[in-house]
């Protein structure tokens, strides 16, 4: 009979020992808060480099299309070429898409969304430089880049492209319009 009550009482300091011993607390804190913390420096990287990513973009647009500004006859896949060296660190040159269009000089134009009403990039593009005599008119440069994105199942989403798809993306674009000299 003394057995049982010696089991007890040895199983009770040991429930109120775990009750007051502190050494594993920092590590069962840090299993909580860990993963929300890393998701949010997940998402803060992928959006740094997103924004860092278009910038790239945006500058090649403009180096690039220096070339039409100087009434510089360059070929569709000179232009491509020229902007793919620029961004190719970053970005796979096969699936940047490029738009130039020339317009007469003050006249109207609008230029198409690159997303439909639905959220999928429209890739209907052409490539109709300046002569190289014009100097009147309105030459818009534009590139397109889908970027993947990792960080937008926890609540995070910058996806413009197939919004809550499978494969969510991140639309940039570059745009730079001027007149050739």
């Amino acid at each position: 009979m003394l057995l049982p009550i010696i089991s007890i009482s040895a199983s009770g300091r040991t429930v109120r020992g775990f009750g007051r011993d502190r050494r594993g607390s920092a590590a069962v804190e840090f299993a909580i808060v860990a993963p929300v913390f890393f998701a949010l420096i997940f998402a803060i990287i992928e959006t740094a480099i997103v924004f860092f990513a278009g910038q790239v973009l945006e500058t090649a647009v403009q180096d690039s299309g220096r070339t039409f500004f100087t009434s510089t006859a360059m070929s569709k896949s000179a232009y491509e070429t020229a902007v793919c060296d620029r961004v190719k660190v970053l970005m796979d040159c096969t699936k940047l898409r490029n738009d130039v269009q020339t317009y007469a000089a003050g006249a109207a134009f609008t230029i198409a969304d690159p997303i439909d009403a639905n959220g999928k990039f429209v890739d209907s593009f052409s490539y109709n430089p300046p002569a190289t005599t014009d100097t009147t008119s309105t030459v818009v440069v534009r590139s397109f880049y889908q970027w993947p994105l990792f960080v937008t199942g926890l609540g995070y989403n910058i996806a413009n492209i197939n919004r809550g798809g499978t494969s969510q993306s991140r639309l940039l674009t570059a745009t730079a319009a001027f007149r050739p000299q």
